[in-house]
C-alpha cells in the first residue's frame, strides 16, 4: 500500500509526521511527502522532511490514503490551498482512507466531506467554527475513525494516529 502524506512547507508539527511515517514503515507501506512546493521542509521544533512532489504534480490514482499533517503552518498554508480539497474530495470518492490530524481536519470540513461524520481536531476557535461550518459531529477524543476517515487532536495522539491509518488502511471491510 502506498500513502500520501501532506505538510505544511514551514511549521508542520513534527511529530504528526514522524508517527505516522513509523507507523506506515513499520507495517511495510510507502509513501511520499506531497507539500506546496518540492524542497525541504521544516518543522515547528526543527525536524527537517523533503517534499519529493508539489500538490501540483500529485496523480491520486497510485495512492489508497492521504493524510494531512497539522501544526501552525497547516492553517497559514494549507487551509486556503487551491488544490488540496480537490485532492481530497478525489480520495474521498474513490472510497480511500483520508487522515488529518491536528488543525488540518478543517481542510476536510473545507472540502465538504465531514457532513454527518464524526471527526476531532485541535481546538481554537477559528477551527472550531470551520468543522461545524462544515458538518462535521465533533467528539472529543484523541482519535475518531468514522467512514474511512481518520481525525486526531494534536501531537500527543500521533502515535495512535498513526496507528488507526495503518488499521483503516488493512481493515477488512464487508
Amino acid at each position: 500500500m502506498k500513502v500520501l502524506i501532506a505538510i505544511a512547507p514551514e511549521k508542520f508539527r513534527d511529530e504528526e509526521l514522524a508517527e505516522p511515517v513509523a507507523a506506515l514503515t513499520k507495517a511495510g507501506m510507502t509513501f511520499d511527502i506531497v507539500s506546496t512546493r518540492r524542497g525541504t521542509c521544516t518543522g515547528m521544533m526543527g525536524a527537517k522532511a523533503v517534499a519529493s512532489l508539489s500538490l501540483e504534480e500529485i496523480d491520486p490514482k497510485p495512492y489508497d490514503a492521504l493524510v494531512i499533517v497539522g501544526g501552525t503552518g497547516t492553517q497559514a498554508h494549507l487551509w486556503d490551498d487551491e488544490l488540496l480539497p480537490i485532492l481530497v474530495k478525489n480520495f474521498r470518492a474513490s472510497r480511500k482512507v483520508v487522515a488529518a490530524i491536528c488543525l488540518a481536519p478543517v481542510i476536510l470540513a473545507r472540502a465538504g466531506i465531514l457532513k454527518g461524520i464524526k471527526a476531532t481536531y485541535s481546538e481554537s476557535p477559528t477551527a472550531f467554527r470551520e468543522m461545524k461550518g462544515g458538518g462535521a459531529i465533533l467528539v472529543n477524543q484523541p482519535v475518531v475513525v468514522d467512514s474511512r476517515i481518520v481525525t486526531a487532536n494534536g501531537p500527543s495522539a500521533s502515535k495512535a494516529f498513526g496507528e488507526a491509518v495503518v488499521k483503516t488502511l488493512t481493515a477488512v471491510e464487508w
